[in-house]
């Protein structure tokens, strides 16, 4: 692959490998994976603002007339979108007598508490006090200042997508007993792609990470330039150069920067949601996967979104099947004192 070039529109993405090589005899990657550049990188994300902004699910699973319910940074928090289609957010607890909202039905906008109808619009209603809440078209935000504890921001930091207007998107969520940190950890770790995921992932290579002199890894930003064919068939994969960055404590993204879906993003959100009946930490990993083409037929795909969304999700979740488990592995290791380094 010539990263420096992108697929033409016109040529077919596809490309044979001459010489597959087994999953045993790939180049090793872990002299490379150097556990200090992966440190300090997940320790310069945190220093990130967020502006207590938390990703709280996908903008689809928020639909008019049902409410959704999640317990976010310990916090339960109730979302639901009002007569004009906004997207509002609140104490999970009616104030009254604390029953569970987002069992509640939503009424022309209007959240209303089944067991003994307090109507909630949105607004400050008998010390029912709303959070602010975002929706990028994507993803679904709410702000929890006390649980931050941050500066606020007015809005989330949501990074630079494809227009909604050229984009398919689809979002997985996977639940894992690990921190935040243990995930962002995860996705600041190029190196392990090609040997924990073999079925999707081959030729990986690290073209650039924070501190080299490259134009896709600038240090100020953290970002690990990785060259890497998706792999389709036994022979058959698409060659790309992906770009990891970190532009939140919580968030790490990944941008096609070459090849096939140039401008595509992944952006992968930690979300804790609080402590399991052992006491263990509980992080949401809400993914969402924004790809775009310049391919004609990409249209087609776009009008197939209701078809392709879940075998998006799916691939998305078998990634993250072993995923998780690194991340669960990491924090088990770190919380006895276990952990390299």
């Amino acid at each position: 692959m010539n990263p420096g070039r992108s697929s033409a529109p016109g040529r077919c993405p596809l490309r044979l490998r001459r010489r597959p090589v087994p999953w045993d005899r790939q180049r090793p990657t872990w002299r490379d994976a150097k556990p200090r550049i992966i440190a300090e990188a997940l320790k310069r994300a945190q220093t990130r603002p967020s502006g207590n902004w938390y990703v709280l699910g996908a903008t689809r699973e928020i639909k008019p007339g049902r409410p959704l319910g999640r317990t976010v940074a310990g916090t339960e928090v109730v979302a639901w979108r009002d007569a004009t289609g906004r997207l509002r957010a609140g104490p999970g607890a009616c104030p009254h007598l604390g029953a569970p909202l987002k069992d509640s039905p939503v009424r022309c906008g209007t959240l209303i508490c089944h067991w003994h109808g307090l109507a909630l619009d949105g607004d400050a209603t008998a010390g029912w006090e709303p959070f602010p809440a975002f929706d990028d078209g994507v993803l679904a935000w709410v702000r929890l200042d006390e649980a931050g504890g941050e500066q606020p921001l007015e809005r989330p930091v949501v990074p630079e997508r494809p227009h909604h207007d050229r984009h398919l998107a689809a979002v997985c969520t996977v639940t894992g007993r690990c921190e935040p940190e243990d995930v962002i950890a995860n996705r600041l770790d190029p190196w392990h792609g090609a040997w924990l995921h073999p079925y999707s992932f081959v030729d990986l290579t690290v073209a650039g990470r924070p501190g080299d002199d490259s134009s896709d890894a600038a240090p100020d930003d953290d970002s690990f330039a990785v060259d890497v064919s998706f792999k389709v068939a036994s022979r058959a994969v698409v060659p790309v150069r992906a770009v990891f960055t970190a532009p939140g404590p919580r968030t790490v993204l990944m941008r096609i920067t070459h090849g096939e879906g140039a401008g595509s993003v992944v952006e992968t959100h930690a979300t804790p949601l609080g402590t399991d009946g052992s006491g263990r930490p509980r992080t949401a990993v809400i993914e969402a996967v924004v790809a775009s083409s310049e391919r004609r037929g990409f249209a087609v795909a776009r009008a197939a979104a209701p078809v392709l969304r879940p075998f998006m999700q799916a691939a998305a979740g078998r990634l993250w099947r072993d995923d998780i488990a690194y991340a669960e592995r990491r924090w088990a290791l770190r919380s006895t004192g276990r952990f390299p380094g």
